[in-house]
């Protein structure tokens, strides 16, 4: 997948799906959410700045506001729900997920630093560690 491509996925707002739990390079990560919702506020307000100050429409700032709201944050932390679903699924569905080793904001082994797929595990099990040893 190249850049344009990235880039777009970040304009359409789309959702992870059980596809990336699959893929060995995931298309939404909280990194990638976090990126989404930042280039989507700075577009709106640089849109939002120029009409209000050359349309002489000042008075309208709130509209701005509820514009960043809808377009940029809100799908921001949809995305992140679906996102935090997936992965909780993800990690009951694979031995990663109850590895101490396994990040799963970016769904990423900490060891090899690697993605972790259903399909990929890095170390085949080798370095598995539980998460928490009593």
């Amino acid at each position: 997948m190249n850049i344009f491509d990235k880039i777009i996925d970040l304009f359409l707002f789309r959702d992870g799906s059980d596809e990336d739990s699959r893929s060995t390079e995931p298309k939404v990560t909280v990194g990638s959410i976090v990126w989404g919702v930042m280039l989507r506020t700075t577009i709106l307000l640089l849109v939002s700045t120029f009409l209000l100050y050359t349309m002489e429409y000042r008075h309208l700032w709130w509209f701005m506001l509820f514009g960043i709201w809808l377009l940029a944050i809100y799908p921001g932390w949809r995305q992140y729900h679906k996102f935090h679903e997936r992965m909780k699924k993800f990690t009951e569905d694979t031995l990663c997920g109850s590895c101490k080793y396994f990040n799963s904001a970016g769904q990423l082994c900490k060891i090899y630093d690697e993605h972790v797929s259903t399909e990929h595990i890095p170390c085949d099990g080798q370095n598995w560690e539980p998460l928490s040893e009593e």
